[in-house]
């Protein structure tokens, strides 16, 4: 599909905003982007539009993309130290838009769920941000290490913090 991007086949960057445009999204939303995450995308979508001649052949374009996106969002929010409620509301509804699986939507209930999001929600940013790739979007450790643009060992000492400080304020979770 690149190729043909490459090539100018419009219909071919088309189709690839409809196949990581929702992962995408909801990057931008668990990311902090909050109501300005269509923009977020958008913007990202451009920037790796410009940037698609310099793509290295053969790596994957979706933790590429994710990349930008995340980088996206915290361009949008440099400076904040806190999420406003909206935003946490937002982060909410994007928990529920990647899907967890259904048995831990049923063994999570609201107010469990709520208590967890509140406490991903006061983790450190490098943190939060490693919690959000793998358990919210799914993303594997070598994907999460290419979209936060860090080695693959930090992504597991800072799951590993980010899990046991969770630990910590949710004993029950």
């Amino acid at each position: 599909m690149l190729a043909r991007i490459r090539a100018d086949e419009s219909a071919a960057f088309a189709e690839l905003v409809n196949r990581h445009g929702p992962m995408a999204r909801r990057v931008a939303v668990l990311s902090g982007a909050g109501s300005d995450a269509d923009d977020v995308v958008q913007e990202a979508f451009v920037k790796a539009y410009r940037a698609l001649w310099t793509f290295r052949e053969g790596a994957e374009f979706r933790p590429w993309l994710l990349r930008i996106v995340v980088n996206e969002s915290r361009n949008l929010h440099r400076g904040h130290s806190r999420r406003s409620d909206r935003e946490l509301r937002v982060a909410r509804d994007g928990a529920r838009l990647a899907r967890w699986p259904d048995p831990a939507e049923l063994a999570v209930g609201d107010e469990r769920r709520t208590a967890l999001l509140g406490a991903i929600r006061t983790l450190p940013v490098d943190l939060r941000e490693v919690v959000t790739c793998r358990y919210l979007l799914e993303l594997s450790e070598r994907e999460t290490a290419h979209v936060l643009a860090v080695p693959p060992g930090t992504v597991k000492s800072r799951l590993h913090r980010a899990l046991a400080t969770l630990r910590g304020e949710l004993p029950d979770v």
